[in-house]
């Protein structure tokens, strides 16, 4: 055989079998595309923080976090104090206490979201109007004056037909509030409860519809959470997954699948002690969620704890302690969000976080950089873990668990060479290291 020619390989299917398949697979492909788009590789809020209605006011979220601030000063004045009292190991105690330090003074709240529903109550109809106007001035000047969490919203009420239309007109207010005071801003969040089929997402789904197009707005602009907190939103009369149906029914809006933890615990007759997000019925629904989502595009969050840390130091000790086992078991799980109920859970979901991303971090950073430059190590990688180790340290960049330099310094990437990694093409993923 001369130079540069290459040997001739035996094949045995003509061309146009190969042709054939790929025709009959083009619509299986396109439904892929439309209903697994992967992840959006934007920013996931690491909590949600609810605040009823008539609570909400321009200070929220500063007084939230000096609120979280005075716990920690009063019960943990310092590294050693807090890590004694949530078990932190001692290399992380300084860098966690800093850190949650700067989190509450620089951004106590990543998702806020003004409570309409259970937190808020039935009101007086001209209330609740002013309550929802309010809202959206409050909202917008936060956004222009640089003041805004990262995501901002409402929970309206639920379209089950008693409260139906009180919570479209809430959310109809408040739209169009956001709309006359420069428009919707970019960290909007909608979070429709208590869903129980899949035709009340479809009925969400057309009522932001209808708003788009009566304010020129680009179709699809306005996405919903759509929160768990019944059992029929798990499973079906006929024993199909629900909640599976109504990540379809929001045609694309569906961004978030909430688990409301005591609704749906009292739905399915869990006494009131027992109600609590590592409950093995909150484990069932929590594990059908993520299935269903997965690959969707749609985020899951946990719950909530209703233990409040207040009261004297033994009682703010122990809360602090269950609240940060919850979210350290949540986050190894893969959720990565939950619900924050008072100011002062905001240290221990910040310190939670924040150890789970620094004492993976080192690991994560070497077996991504072996990957990435194809350097031999006593795991072989493939491209779905380098997806896994880059959306990891993603996340931690984004919630200021680490910082940009130290993660270049061990990687040698930068933070588009993750995001690359975090979001290949579908192709990618299926081939091999």
């Amino acid at each position: 055989m001369g130079q540069g020619q290459q040997e001739k390989v035996a094949t045995s299917l003509a061309g146009a079998v190969s042709e054939e398949i790929s025709a009959s697979l083009a619509p299986v492909d396109a439904e892929l595309e439309r209903r697994y788009p992967g992840d959006p590789g934007t920013r996931q809020p690491v909590h949600t923080v609810y605040v009823p209605g008539d609570a909400f006011a321009a200070d929220t979220i500063r007084s939230w976090g000096d609120g979280a601030l005075a716990a920690l000063d009063e019960h943990a004045p310092d590294a050693a104090a807090f890590a004694a009292v949530l078990g932190l190991p001692e290399e992380l105690a300084e860098p966690v206490h800093a850190r949650v330090r700067a989190k509450l003074e620089r951004e106590p709240i990543e998702d806020l979201r003004v409570d309409f529903e259970d937190g808020y109550g039935s009101r007086p109809d001209a209330e609740e109007d002013e309550a929802a106007a309010r809202a959206a001035r409050v909202v917008a000047e936060a956004y222009a004056e640089g003041t805004a969490a990262p995501y901002m919203g409402i929970r309206m009420k639920c379209m089950e037909a008693p409260v139906r239309a009180r919570g479209i007109r809430t959310l109809d207010i408040f739209l169009t509030g956001l709309m006359e005071a420069g428009g919707l801003p970019a960290g909007l969040v909608l979070t429709l409860p208590k869903v129980t089929y899949a035709e009340q997402v479809t009925a969400m789904a057309r009522l932001l519809d209808a708003f788009e197009e009566t304010h020129g707005l680009e179709p699809g602009r306005i996405g919903f959470e759509i929160q768990i907190e019944t059992s029929q939103s798990i499973l079906a009369a006929d024993g199909t997954a629900t909640v599976a149906r109504m990540i379809q029914a929001a045609e694309g809006r569906a961004t978030g699948l909430h688990y409301g933890t005591f609704d749906y615990s009292a739905c399915l007759g869990v006494s009131a002690a027992h109600q609590a997000s590592d409950h093995p019925a909150a484990d069932h629904a929590k594990a059908v969620m993520q299935v269903a989502a997965a690959g969707t595009g749609v985020r899951v969050s946990d719950g909530s704890t209703n233990v409040l840390p207040v009261g004297p130091a033994e009682k703010v000790h122990a809360a602090w302690r269950l609240h940060y086992g919850l979210t350290r078991r949540a986050l190894t799980r893969a959720y990565y969000q939950g619900w924050d109920m008072h100011p002062g859970h905001l240290p221990t979901r910040y310190a939670a976080v924040f150890a789970f991303y620094r004492e993976g971090f080192e690991q994560a950073a070497a077996r991504l950089t072996r990957y990435a430059h194809r350097t031999a190590g006593d795991v072989m990688d493939e491209p779905a873990t380098a997806k896994a180790l880059s959306g990891y340290l993603l996340r931690g960049l984004d919630c200021g668990a680490l910082d940009i330099g130290e993660v270049a310094r061990l990687t040698g990437l930068t933070r588009t060479d993750l995001e690359s990694f975090a979001t290949p093409r579908r192709g990618d993923l299926s081939a091999s290291a």
